[in-house]
Protein backbone atom coordinates (compact mmCIF):
# COMPACT_ATOMS: atom_id res chain seq x y z
CA UNK A 1 0.00 0.00 0.00
CA UNK A 2 1.10 3.22 -0.49
CA UNK A 3 1.99 5.52 2.15
CA UNK A 4 -0.06 8.82 1.41
CA UNK A 5 0.88 12.22 0.41
CA UNK A 6 -0.56 14.43 2.90
CA UNK A 7 0.95 17.36 1.09
CA UNK A 8 -1.30 16.33 -1.47
CA UNK A 9 -4.61 15.21 0.47
CA UNK A 10 -4.46 17.98 3.68
CA UNK A 11 -2.24 20.71 1.95
CA UNK A 12 -3.38 20.36 -1.86
CA UNK A 13 -6.42 18.71 -1.68
CA UNK A 14 -7.83 20.69 1.04
CA UNK A 15 -6.20 24.14 0.57
CA UNK A 16 -7.08 24.33 -2.86
CA UNK A 17 -10.00 21.17 -2.45
CA UNK A 18 -8.60 19.61 -5.06
CA UNK A 19 -11.18 16.03 -5.50
CA UNK A 20 -8.73 14.35 -7.46
CA UNK A 21 -6.13 12.26 -5.61
CA UNK A 22 -3.49 9.76 -6.91
CA UNK A 23 -2.93 7.56 -4.12
CA UNK A 24 -5.13 5.60 -2.22
CA UNK A 25 -5.84 6.06 1.18
CA UNK A 26 -7.64 3.81 4.28
CA UNK A 27 -8.18 3.43 7.67
CA UNK A 28 -5.53 1.71 8.69
CA UNK A 29 -3.26 4.08 7.20
CA UNK A 30 -4.62 7.15 9.08
CA UNK A 31 -1.77 7.06 11.57
CA UNK A 32 -0.72 9.86 8.66
CA UNK A 33 -3.19 12.50 10.28
CA UNK A 34 -1.60 14.54 12.88
CA UNK A 35 -3.40 16.66 15.59
CA UNK A 36 -0.98 19.47 17.15
CA UNK A 37 -2.53 20.05 20.88
CA UNK A 38 -1.58 23.94 22.04
CA UNK A 39 -1.91 24.22 25.93
CA UNK A 40 -2.82 27.77 26.30
CA UNK A 41 -0.41 29.86 28.25
CA UNK A 42 1.92 28.30 30.36
CA UNK A 43 4.86 29.27 32.77
CA UNK A 44 5.33 33.36 33.92
CA UNK A 45 2.00 33.88 32.26
CA UNK A 46 -0.94 32.19 34.01
CA UNK A 47 -3.62 33.53 31.49
CA UNK A 48 -7.30 34.11 33.49
CA UNK A 49 -7.50 33.57 36.93
CA UNK A 50 -10.96 33.68 37.50
CA UNK A 51 -12.08 32.94 41.04
CA UNK A 52 -8.70 31.68 41.73
CA UNK A 53 -8.39 29.01 39.41
CA UNK A 54 -5.42 28.84 37.09
CA UNK A 55 -5.96 28.57 32.86
CA UNK A 56 -2.67 27.76 32.12
CA UNK A 57 -3.09 24.69 34.54
CA UNK A 58 -6.97 23.59 33.83
CA UNK A 59 -5.70 23.91 29.46
CA UNK A 60 -2.61 21.45 29.86
CA UNK A 61 -4.19 18.61 31.97
CA UNK A 62 -7.11 19.07 29.51
CA UNK A 63 -4.47 19.24 26.34
CA UNK A 64 -2.81 16.11 28.07
CA UNK A 65 -5.96 13.90 28.26
CA UNK A 66 -7.14 15.04 25.07
CA UNK A 67 -4.20 13.54 23.31
CA UNK A 68 -3.82 10.44 25.92
CA UNK A 69 -7.74 10.05 24.76
CA UNK A 70 -6.89 10.22 20.75
CA UNK A 71 -3.85 7.63 21.37
CA UNK A 72 -6.07 4.90 22.78
CA UNK A 73 -9.21 5.32 20.73
CA UNK A 74 -7.68 6.08 16.84
CA UNK A 75 -4.44 5.73 15.23
CA UNK A 76 -4.08 9.51 14.68
CA UNK A 77 -0.16 10.56 15.60
CA UNK A 78 -0.77 13.41 18.83
CA UNK A 79 2.13 16.18 18.97
CA UNK A 80 1.90 18.86 22.16
CA UNK A 81 3.24 22.16 22.04
CA UNK A 82 3.68 22.33 25.87
CA UNK A 83 3.56 18.81 27.80
CA UNK A 84 4.66 21.06 30.98
CA UNK A 85 4.20 24.07 32.52
CA UNK A 86 6.34 26.37 30.68
CA UNK A 87 5.78 29.73 28.72
CA UNK A 88 6.08 29.04 25.17
CA UNK A 89 5.68 32.32 22.53
CA UNK A 90 2.75 32.20 20.08
CA UNK A 91 4.73 32.23 17.07
CA UNK A 92 6.93 28.83 18.28
CA UNK A 93 3.58 26.98 19.07
CA UNK A 94 2.49 27.32 15.26
CA UNK A 95 6.16 26.77 14.22
CA UNK A 96 5.59 23.22 15.85
CA UNK A 97 2.42 22.82 13.92
CA UNK A 98 4.01 24.01 10.55
CA UNK A 99 7.50 21.79 11.26
CA UNK A 100 5.22 18.42 12.05
CA UNK A 101 3.37 19.02 8.76
CA UNK A 102 0.12 18.71 11.11
CA UNK A 103 -3.53 18.01 9.74
CA UNK A 104 -5.39 19.63 12.19
CA UNK A 105 -4.13 22.65 15.48
CA UNK A 106 -5.95 22.79 18.22
CA UNK A 107 -5.58 25.58 20.96
CA UNK A 108 -7.03 25.48 24.74
CA UNK A 109 -7.96 28.28 26.45
CA UNK A 110 -10.01 28.97 29.03
CA UNK A 111 -12.56 32.05 29.08
CA UNK A 112 -13.14 35.09 31.36
CA UNK A 113 -15.85 37.98 31.46
CA UNK A 114 -17.10 40.91 33.66
CA UNK A 115 -19.91 39.22 34.45
CA UNK A 116 -19.80 35.75 36.44
CA UNK A 117 -23.55 34.74 35.05
CA UNK A 118 -21.81 33.96 32.05
CA UNK A 119 -21.07 30.09 30.66
CA UNK A 120 -20.44 28.13 28.00
CA UNK A 121 -17.88 26.75 25.80
CA UNK A 122 -17.08 27.80 22.77
CA UNK A 123 -15.08 27.53 19.30
CA UNK A 124 -13.40 30.03 17.47
CA UNK A 125 -11.61 29.76 14.07
CA UNK A 126 -9.35 32.86 12.69
CA UNK A 127 -11.56 35.74 10.72
CA UNK A 128 -12.80 39.25 11.16
CA UNK A 129 -14.12 40.61 14.27
CA UNK A 130 -17.73 40.46 13.93
CA UNK A 131 -18.64 41.83 17.25
CA UNK A 132 -17.38 43.82 20.45
CA UNK A 133 -17.57 40.13 22.51
CA UNK A 134 -15.14 38.02 19.81
CA UNK A 135 -12.68 40.97 19.81
CA UNK A 136 -12.51 41.15 23.87
CA UNK A 137 -11.57 37.26 23.28
CA UNK A 138 -9.12 37.99 20.69
CA UNK A 139 -7.49 40.62 22.48
CA UNK A 140 -7.23 38.74 26.07
CA UNK A 141 -5.55 35.97 24.53
CA UNK A 142 -3.46 38.34 21.90
CA UNK A 143 -2.35 40.11 24.82
CA UNK A 144 0.37 37.42 25.77
CA UNK A 145 2.80 38.91 23.17
CA UNK A 146 3.66 41.65 25.46
CA UNK A 147 4.97 39.09 27.60
CA UNK A 148 7.70 38.10 25.33
CA UNK A 149 10.88 40.05 24.61
CA UNK A 150 10.95 41.36 20.76
CA UNK A 151 7.45 40.88 20.60
CA UNK A 152 7.49 44.08 18.04
CA UNK A 153 10.15 42.38 15.34
CA UNK A 154 8.48 38.77 16.03
CA UNK A 155 5.16 39.98 15.05
CA UNK A 156 5.90 42.11 12.63
CA UNK A 157 4.03 45.43 14.37
CA UNK A 158 1.24 43.59 15.23
CA UNK A 159 -1.36 45.23 17.54
CA UNK A 160 -3.76 43.36 20.02
CA UNK A 161 -5.40 46.61 20.63
CA UNK A 162 -6.09 47.19 16.72
CA UNK A 163 -9.05 45.66 15.44
CA UNK A 164 -7.38 46.34 11.76
CA UNK A 165 -4.67 44.40 12.76
CA UNK A 166 -6.80 41.43 12.39
CA UNK A 167 -7.04 42.06 8.53
CA UNK A 168 -3.39 40.86 7.95
CA UNK A 169 -4.31 37.67 10.16
CA UNK A 170 -6.95 36.38 8.06
CA UNK A 171 -4.83 35.77 5.13
CA UNK A 172 -2.57 33.18 6.30
CA UNK A 173 -5.91 30.97 7.30
CA UNK A 174 -8.52 32.35 4.37
CA UNK A 175 -7.34 29.13 2.89
CA UNK A 176 -8.01 26.39 5.51
CA UNK A 177 -11.15 28.50 6.30
CA UNK A 178 -13.59 26.07 5.59
CA UNK A 179 -12.47 22.64 7.32
CA UNK A 180 -11.05 24.91 10.02
CA UNK A 181 -15.42 25.94 10.22
CA UNK A 182 -15.68 22.28 9.95
CA UNK A 183 -13.75 21.32 12.74
CA UNK A 184 -14.65 23.28 15.10
CA UNK A 185 -18.68 22.84 14.52
CA UNK A 186 -17.33 18.85 15.07
CA UNK A 187 -16.29 20.08 18.34
CA UNK A 188 -19.05 22.29 19.30
CA UNK A 189 -21.41 20.03 18.46
CA UNK A 190 -19.47 17.20 20.79
CA UNK A 191 -20.14 19.34 23.43
CA UNK A 192 -23.60 19.83 23.28
CA UNK A 193 -24.46 16.16 22.33
CA UNK A 194 -21.85 14.61 24.99
CA UNK A 195 -22.27 16.76 27.82
CA UNK A 196 -25.36 19.51 27.21
CA UNK A 197 -23.16 22.47 26.98
CA UNK A 198 -24.28 25.52 26.34
CA UNK A 199 -24.09 25.90 22.43
CA UNK A 200 -21.96 29.36 22.01
CA UNK A 201 -21.32 28.19 18.56
CA UNK A 202 -18.28 28.59 16.23
CA UNK A 203 -17.29 32.28 16.14
CA UNK A 204 -14.53 34.09 14.19
CA UNK A 205 -11.69 36.43 16.06
CA UNK A 206 -8.30 37.43 15.31
CA UNK A 207 -6.31 34.84 17.63
CA UNK A 208 -2.46 35.41 16.55
CA UNK A 209 -1.63 31.85 17.76
CA UNK A 210 -3.68 30.64 14.69
CA UNK A 211 -2.27 33.38 12.61
CA UNK A 212 0.85 31.09 10.89
CA UNK A 213 -0.71 27.59 11.53
CA UNK A 214 -0.63 26.19 7.51
CA UNK A 215 -3.77 23.73 7.98
CA UNK A 216 -6.99 24.13 9.62
CA UNK A 217 -6.85 25.37 12.93
CA UNK A 218 -9.77 26.05 16.15
CA UNK A 219 -9.01 27.38 19.61
CA UNK A 220 -11.48 26.20 21.95
CA UNK A 221 -12.48 28.39 25.11
CA UNK A 222 -13.54 25.40 27.42
CA UNK A 223 -15.77 27.99 29.44
CA UNK A 224 -15.60 30.78 32.36
CA UNK A 225 -13.28 30.73 34.61
CA UNK A 226 -15.19 33.70 36.07
CA UNK A 227 -18.37 31.82 36.72
CA UNK A 228 -17.38 29.87 39.63
CA UNK A 229 -19.55 26.72 39.27
CA UNK A 230 -18.39 26.32 35.80
CA UNK A 231 -14.51 27.01 37.16
CA UNK A 232 -14.79 24.42 39.61
CA UNK A 233 -16.10 22.39 37.17
CA UNK A 234 -13.27 22.94 34.77
CA UNK A 235 -10.27 22.77 37.63
CA UNK A 236 -12.26 19.13 39.03
CA UNK A 237 -10.84 15.34 37.53
CA UNK A 238 -14.37 14.60 36.05
CA UNK A 239 -14.72 17.94 33.96
CA UNK A 240 -11.28 18.02 32.87
CA UNK A 241 -11.71 13.94 31.75
CA UNK A 242 -15.57 15.22 30.38
CA UNK A 243 -14.25 18.20 28.23
CA UNK A 244 -10.96 15.81 27.42
CA UNK A 245 -13.07 13.09 25.84
CA UNK A 246 -15.58 15.34 24.29
CA UNK A 247 -13.06 17.36 22.29
CA UNK A 248 -11.41 14.17 21.49
CA UNK A 249 -14.50 12.24 20.24
CA UNK A 250 -15.14 15.49 17.92
CA UNK A 251 -11.65 15.46 16.69
CA UNK A 252 -11.51 11.87 15.40
CA UNK A 253 -15.22 12.67 14.00
CA UNK A 254 -13.83 15.41 11.80
CA UNK A 255 -10.63 13.39 10.62
CA UNK A 256 -13.33 10.15 10.14
CA UNK A 257 -15.23 12.58 7.75
CA UNK A 258 -12.76 14.26 6.03
CA UNK A 259 -11.60 10.93 5.00
CA UNK A 260 -14.85 9.77 4.23
CA UNK A 261 -15.50 13.53 1.88
CA UNK A 262 -12.07 12.78 0.35
CA UNK A 263 -13.45 9.11 -1.40
CA UNK A 264 -16.93 10.68 -2.26
CA UNK A 265 -16.11 13.43 -3.99
CA UNK A 266 -13.48 11.46 -6.00
CA UNK A 267 -16.01 8.75 -6.40
CA UNK A 268 -18.71 10.97 -7.84
CA UNK A 269 -16.55 13.22 -10.08
CA UNK A 270 -14.84 10.42 -11.43
CA UNK A 271 -18.16 8.75 -12.54
CA UNK A 272 -19.32 12.02 -14.01
CA UNK A 273 -16.08 12.59 -15.84
CA UNK A 274 -16.56 8.33 -17.45
CA UNK A 275 -19.64 9.36 -18.79
CA UNK A 276 -19.60 9.60 -22.69
CA UNK A 277 -18.65 13.15 -23.80
CA UNK A 278 -18.34 14.43 -20.50
CA UNK A 279 -14.69 14.92 -20.95
CA UNK A 280 -15.30 17.27 -23.81
CA UNK A 281 -17.28 19.05 -21.58
CA UNK A 282 -15.10 19.43 -19.09
CA UNK A 283 -12.22 20.51 -21.45
CA UNK A 284 -14.48 23.14 -23.14
CA UNK A 285 -16.33 24.63 -19.54
CA UNK A 286 -12.69 25.52 -18.52
CA UNK A 287 -11.06 26.82 -21.51
CA UNK A 288 -11.02 30.32 -19.79
CA UNK A 289 -9.87 29.49 -16.76
CA UNK A 290 -6.29 31.50 -15.73
CA UNK A 291 -4.51 31.07 -12.09
CA UNK A 292 -3.20 33.24 -10.05
CA UNK A 293 -1.04 33.51 -6.87
CA UNK A 294 -2.55 35.58 -3.92
CA UNK A 295 0.29 36.90 -1.72
CA UNK A 296 -1.25 39.80 0.60
CA UNK A 297 -4.16 41.30 2.06
CA UNK A 298 -4.08 44.83 3.14
CA UNK A 299 -6.61 47.43 4.18
CA UNK A 300 -4.47 49.74 2.28
CA UNK A 301 -3.39 49.85 -1.69
CA UNK A 302 0.03 48.79 -1.69
CA UNK A 303 2.12 50.13 -4.68
CA UNK A 304 3.60 47.45 -6.65
CA UNK A 305 7.04 48.93 -6.12
CA UNK A 306 6.92 47.03 -2.51
CA UNK A 307 6.85 43.58 -4.00
CA UNK A 308 10.24 43.18 -4.16
CA UNK A 309 11.39 41.01 -7.35
CA UNK A 310 8.07 39.75 -8.23
CA UNK A 311 6.55 41.35 -11.71
CA UNK A 312 2.88 40.82 -13.20
CA UNK A 313 1.28 41.63 -9.92
CA UNK A 314 -2.67 42.29 -10.11
CA UNK A 315 -4.51 43.71 -7.47
CA UNK A 316 -8.74 43.49 -6.61
CA UNK A 317 -10.88 44.93 -4.18
CA UNK A 318 -13.57 42.83 -1.88
CA UNK A 319 -15.32 45.63 0.35
CA UNK A 320 -12.61 47.71 2.48
CA UNK A 321 -9.88 45.05 1.83
CA UNK A 322 -7.21 44.77 -0.97
CA UNK A 323 -6.00 41.74 -1.85
CA UNK A 324 -2.66 41.08 -3.93
CA UNK A 325 -1.84 38.56 -7.18
CA UNK A 326 0.91 37.19 -8.65
CA UNK A 327 1.27 35.95 -12.25
CA UNK A 328 -1.85 35.04 -14.29
CA UNK A 329 -0.85 31.52 -15.95
CA UNK A 330 -3.22 29.34 -17.75
CA UNK A 331 -1.78 25.86 -16.28
CA UNK A 332 -1.55 24.75 -12.50
CA UNK A 333 1.35 23.42 -13.08
CA UNK A 334 3.32 26.95 -13.95
CA UNK A 335 0.72 28.31 -11.03
CA UNK A 336 2.57 26.16 -8.65
CA UNK A 337 6.03 26.97 -9.79
CA UNK A 338 4.75 30.45 -9.36
CA UNK A 339 3.67 30.04 -6.12
CA UNK A 340 7.24 28.47 -4.81
CA UNK A 341 8.86 31.68 -6.18
CA UNK A 342 6.41 33.97 -4.30
CA UNK A 343 7.20 31.70 -1.00
CA UNK A 344 10.95 32.12 -1.89
CA UNK A 345 10.46 35.98 -2.04
CA UNK A 346 9.46 36.20 1.45
CA UNK A 347 5.21 35.66 1.03
CA UNK A 348 5.39 32.47 3.13
CA UNK A 349 1.33 32.22 2.94
CA UNK A 350 1.05 32.06 -0.26
CA UNK A 351 -1.34 30.36 -2.21
CA UNK A 352 -3.20 29.29 -6.15
CA UNK A 353 -6.45 30.72 -7.00
CA UNK A 354 -8.72 30.12 -9.86
CA UNK A 355 -10.59 32.95 -12.25
CA UNK A 356 -12.64 32.74 -15.20
CA UNK A 357 -13.83 35.81 -16.73
CA UNK A 358 -12.02 37.80 -13.81
CA UNK A 359 -14.29 36.40 -11.31
CA UNK A 360 -12.58 33.92 -8.97
CA UNK A 361 -14.22 30.05 -8.85
CA UNK A 362 -13.73 27.14 -6.65
CA UNK A 363 -10.27 25.86 -7.67
CA UNK A 364 -11.82 22.67 -7.25
CA UNK A 365 -13.58 21.75 -10.47
CA UNK A 366 -10.57 22.80 -12.42
CA UNK A 367 -7.44 21.78 -11.12
CA UNK A 368 -7.44 18.09 -12.70
CA UNK A 369 -8.83 19.25 -15.97
CA UNK A 370 -6.34 21.38 -16.58
CA UNK A 371 -3.43 19.23 -15.19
Amino acid sequence: MFKINKKIIFTVFFTTISFFLKRSYSQENTSDFVVVLDAGHGGHDSGNTGNGFLEKKIALQTSIQIGNYIKSNSNIKVIYTRSKDRFVKLSERAAIANRSDADLFISIHCDAFTSSKVYGAGTFVLGLHRNADNLRIAQKENSVIFLEENYQSNYKNFDPNNPESVISLVLMQETYLEQSIEAANTIQKSFVTNLNRKDRTVKQAGFQVLRETYMPSVLVELGFLTNKKEGTYLNSKKGQKEMSETIAKGIINYRDKLISSVFNKEKEITESREKPGNETIYKKRFADIVFKVQILVSSKSISKSNFKSLKNISKSKEGKIFKYYYGNVKSYKEAKRLKNIAEKAGFKGAFIVAFKNEKKINISEVIDINN
